[in-house]
């Protein structure tokens, strides 16, 4: 009996210090992605802007990631399309296909999907393309230098992330709603016009810019978290590696708490 119990009560310490040292660490990384995003901030407001490593990473990160979104908001309107009209014609409602479609690419599924596929591609290829560059002490170079690593590589993403995340989710946002439509017509005998119409016509500015409004904090979220697991990465190409499946896995839980958060805070202003 003295023996369960000391198994049991060693179990439990051991249970106590891990969770005190995950959640320790969780908010040790809080804290070194705030240092992180403050340091980003200023030296954009401080330094001189490179205007040209702005733009490569615009096409970097957007231009390069268009396929993805586009092949994710098309299949995604097509599903839309037919789970609500095989739903909805059960009760007499099909014309309402439209409405729904586009109240809810506008306010959720362009945003949040692109955010999360595209952003886990992005948070990716910066993670793995400064983690190598950390392993193989290119950091320490820039900063032998007498060049800042902030200014050189974070401020660039970051802005980046800010400015493609909207445009992709607008291209997203066009591309569901019209293949919802060409497979509302041609499956289920919805003209097209109507659907457009009804579609257009249920979206107010409102959930329009509830949908939008979220994009550049998604799009910041995506860029810091990735520079910050990129700058931290050590271990070799066994640390890129884990220090990128971390970066992939981190950024989609925060982009859903950040959804969950933002979504309430836009819909109740």
């Amino acid at each position: 009996m003295t023996s369960d119990s000391e198994q049991v009560r060693s179990w439990f310490e051991r249970f106590l210090a891990d969770s005190g040292r995950t959640l320790l660490d969780f908010f040790r990384n809080i804290g070194a992605v705030s240092v992180l995003t403050s340091k980003a901030f200023r030296s954009l407001f401080t330094t001189r802007f490179d205007f040209r490593a702005f733009l490569y990473q615009v096409e970097s990160l957007g231009v390069k990631s268009l396929g993805i979104g586009a092949a994710t908001s098309i299949f995604v309107g097509i599903v839309m399309a037919i789970q609500f009209a095989f739903s909805l014609e059960k009760f007499g409602a099909r014309d309402s296909v439209g409405r729904i479609v586009g109240l809810s690419e506008a306010r959720e599924l362009a945003p949040a999907l692109t955010a999360l596929v595209v952003g886990s591609r992005i948070a990716a290829g910066i993670t793995a393309e400064i983690g190598s560059m950390a392993v193989t002490e290119q950091l320490d170079a820039i900063r032998a230098l007498g060049a800042d690593p902030v200014r050189k590589l974070v401020v660039p993403r970051m802005l980046a992330g800010i400015v493609v995340i909207p445009l992709i989710t607008c291209f997203a946002l066009v591309l569901g709603v019209s293949s919802a439509m060409i497979v509302s017509s041609i499956s289920f005998g919805i003209p097209m016009p109507f659907f457009i119409t009804t579609a257009i016509d249920s979206v107010g500015m409102q959930d329009f810019a509830s949908g939008m409004g979220k994009t550049p904090f998604f799009g910041f979220i995506i860029a810091i978290l990735g520079c910050y697991f990129g700058l931290n990465t050590s271990g070799g190409t066994e640390g890129v590696g884990k220090a990128t499946t971390s970066s992939v896995v981190v950024v989609s839980i925060t982009l859903l708490v950040a959804d969950a958060i933002l979504t309430q805070l836009f819909l109740s202003l």
